[in-house]
């Protein structure tokens, strides 16, 4: 595994995603009471397989992309970080996972 770098500073992470065309997104929940929503990040292509798709029942597993405002919202509420293999020359990794701080 590669070095990672832990990012909670909202101009790094959007400046670390835009780099690999990354978008905010939302897992659909289930709209039952006390279900939090899930934070995902999805890149180049994956941002647009999603959207043209018939409509789905609540908690079919789908995302839908957000704003970075909204994003960021729940990313502090839940005091949360999000964890990036360290960029290496000639490779841009898109591993990244969104960790508790």
């Amino acid at each position: 595994m590669a070095e990672t770098i832990t990012l909670t500073d909202h101009d790094e992470i959007r400046s670390w995603a835009a780099a690999r065309a990354g978008f905010p997104a939302i897992v659909d929940v289930s709209p039952e009471a006390g279900t939090q929503a899930m934070l995902r990040l999805v890149f180049d292509q994956q941002a647009y397989e999603d959207q043209d798709r018939p409509e789905r029942p609540p908690n079919a597993g789908g995302y839908e992309l957000v704003e970075w405002d909204e994003w960021f919202k729940i990313f502090d509420e839940r005091q949360l970080a999000l964890v990036v293999a360290a960029d290496e020359p000639g490779r841009r990794e898109e591993f990244h996972e969104i960790v508790r701080r």
